[in-house]
């Protein structure tokens, strides 16, 4: 058996075991408003789009109770209502309700494909989609699609979930000026943090994020190269797992660096993205007539390395410390650690990635139509005015065109040793303290979005396990003046089923999902 194959039969058993309730950690009763002080329960539906869960759904569905019809039109007139708010919806493909009812008719005739057949699922608009532009949000990339469906997004496909639409990312994944604004592309505009709405989503899965907070969709798709998939689930109080590399096909997604690049599912509780990593990663899944009997998982006797990051703040760091108490008491061992090597990770990553994207941006170049390589994209971005309405900036580009080419000795050997003491800051901390997983805040409270300034996102947590190509689950923990703040659980190699399990009980002891309110914005008061 390949250790593909074990990594793949891992993670479907976890789901399993997450839907059977042995681990799974429910969801708080608590409804979202759509900003009018509506809960987003959907009229008629007999769900809450805001807490149910996959197996509560496909329970439903296989007594014949809802179909995945009634579902994803709930979550086409929610797009409608909501979205306007905050902007992370590109489009929806007007293909879905035809999907939903041939989802349906499997459900009837007893031929349901698994956990996601019928599952509304929006993916981020750098993920190719034969159906819908795919265009990482430049102008550069919005005229035709492309050929073919990314692989993830056949899986997807043929697992039976309803492709919804696309979301709004920050243009080229972030990797384009020195000083980029999260949320932002020339295609989508500027994406808005549902909490409080003159905030920033972070990240470039900004779109997946925010949709997913405001229940736009079930489940989510977005990418990371660093914090890219994390950040914005910790900043808009959701569920995001980073895979370990090569977990999820990256064919077909535009790349920054196919040493660090990989896509993941983001959800709103840890059951609906173990669902999904299960089909992303081409496993099977489990049963789609499971129930989802939610009960505590087990706390006990796990160790826990807490990395504190002071350097984000007193309100981040009380947030910590109150984690850190609520895991004490359901059994876990915390203790305090500091990974090394940090400062020479930060020293070496970014030239490493210029390099790696000028080789991998003009392999994807070559496949569509408009600019065919890094020189022409950077001519278009001069020469369209539209790319410069938030920040004109295109510096990474350009460095990235200047730098070393990836078979240059000195590339390879900084890759090696970003690699080396990647793995070493996490595998050293782990077993000098005989750890079952580190944890680390996920991001600082919502910087307020400004073009002029830019974002305000240096972050480290993301960093070891994104440049080691290991796993890492941002897990709400809590929330600093209304603005979510995640814990980050980061494992070793090909531990992603590990930590599945490890952050379904982390969720069902710190239960700190909370509803967003669409404030325009916020001062000074209490934290929790």
């Amino acid at each position: 058996m390949s250790s593909r194959t074990v990594r793949r039969s891992g993670v479907a058993a976890v789901a399993a075991a997450l839907v059977a309730g042995a681990l799974w950690a429910g969801t708080p009763d608590v409804r979202a408003e759509d900003g009018t002080g509506a809960p987003a329960a959907a009229a008629g539906l007999g769900v809450d789009l805001d807490t149910v869960t996959i197996p509560q759904l496909q329970a439903r569905m296989a007594k014949g109770s809802l179909t995945s019809k009634a579902l994803t039109s709930a979550y086409l007139r929610r797009i409608d209502t909501v979205d306007s708010k905050i902007n992370a919806v590109l489009l929806t493909d007007p293909t879905a309700l035809r999907q939903a009812a041939a989802s349906d008719e499997r459900h009837r005739e007893g031929r349901a494909r698994g956990p996601l057949d019928g599952i509304p699922v929006l993916i981020k608009d750098n993920v190719n989609t034969r159906s819908m532009p795919t265009t990482a949000g430049s102008l550069a990339l919005a005229g035709s699609p492309p050929d073919a469906d990314a692989l993830l997004v056949k899986r997807l496909r043929q697992a039976g979930a309803v492709i919804l639409g696309k979301t709004n990312l920050s243009e080229w994944a972030n990797f384009r000026g020195a000083k980029p604004t999260s949320g932002w592309s020339a295609v989508g505009g500027q994406t808005h943090n549902p909490y409080v709405l003159d905030r920033n989503p972070c990240g470039s899965s900004a779109g997946s994020g925010a949709a997913l907070a405001a229940s736009l969709a079930q489940v989510a798709i977005g990418t990371e190269t660093d914090g890219s998939i994390v950040c914005p689930a910790g900043m808009n109080g959701v569920v995001g797992l980073k895979p370990s590399l090569g977990v999820v096909s990256q064919d077909g997604v535009v790349p920054i660096s196919a040493e660090q690049d990989t896509a993941g599912p983001m959800a709103r509780n840890v059951v609906d993205t173990a669902l999904t990593l299960a089909v992303l990663s081409g496993g099977e899944g489990t049963h789609p007539g499971a129930e989802a009997k939610p009960r505590p998982g087990s706390l006990r006797g796990k160790r826990i390395g807490l990395w504190r990051l002071p350097e984000l703040g007193p309100d981040v760091d009380a947030v910590m410390t109150r984690t850190a108490r609520k895991l004490r008491t359901a059994g876990a061992e915390v203790v305090e650690v500091t990974p090394p090597y940090q400062k020479r990770l930060a020293e070496l990553e970014f030239p490493a990635l210029l390099s790696e994207f000028h080789r991998d941006i003009d392999a994807y170049l070559a496949t569509r139509k408009g600019p065919r390589d890094l020189a022409a994209l950077i001519e278009f971005n001069r020469t369209h005015p539209e790319e410069q309405t938030c920040f004109a900036g295109q510096e990474l580009f350009e460095q990235a065109l200047e730098a070393p080419s990836t078979t240059d000795p000195a590339y390879k050997a900084m890759r090696a040793e970003l690699k080396d003491l990647s793995r070493r800051s996490i595998d050293e901390t782990m077993a000098a303290h005989r750890l079952d997983a580190i944890a680390a805040p996920t991001n600082p409270p919502a910087w307020t979005t400004d073009c002029k300034r830019g974002d305000n996102d240096v972050i480290p947590s993301s960093t070891p396990a994104a440049v080691a190509g290991y796993p890492s689950l941002s897990v709400p923990a809590g929330s600093v003046r209304e603005l979510p703040v995640g814990v980050l659980l980061t494992a070793g190699h090909h531990q992603d089923a590990e930590l599945l399990s490890l952050g379904a009980a982390v969720e069902q002891r710190l239960q700190a999902w909370r509803a967003p309110r669409y404030l325009p914005t916020t001062g000074t008061g209490s934290t929790r």
